[in-house]
């Protein structure tokens, strides 16, 4: 499930970010998408190609990995998120949430830190 409202174009930060076409309320599900789950093994191996940048880590332990279906893979990161995401490992689906008003033409931000106001620097950026 993705609102129609939400759309994919080119973003400020670079390359593409999801943006939304309407107003949309704190504490709004804009998308449940499903998940490809890959092995320890697999990750690994994926995490040599292009697909690194779009891959999370899955499971209790985040020895797995996976490729959110839908727009998920395209959120930009910002260090105070629009929105946040929660995994479900029993159903492979991720589940995309305002934690506040959004405004129509807005880019939509996840935290890849995984909670949206946590201001740990990202792996690809630490010194």
């Amino acid at each position: 499930m993705i609102l129609p409202i939400l759309f994919i174009a080119p973003s400020p930060k670079g390359g593409r970010g999801v943006f939304t076409s309407k107003n949309i309320k704190a504490g709004t599900v804009i998308e449940i998408s499903p998940v490809l789950v890959f092995s320890a093994k697999e990750r690994k191996a994926i995490e040599e190609t292009k697909l690194f940048h779009y891959i999370f880590e899955w499971g209790k332990t985040h020895r797995l990995g996976a490729l959110a279906l839908g727009y998920i893979s395209m959120y930009n990161h910002d260090y105070n998120a629009s929105c946040e995401y929660e995994m479900d490992f029993d159903n492979n689906t991720m589940t995309i949430k305002t934690v506040r008003d959004v405004k129509k033409g807005e880019e939509l931000f996840i935290n890849y830190n995984a909670t949206p106001d946590d201001a740990t620097p990202l792996w690809f950026n630490a010194v």
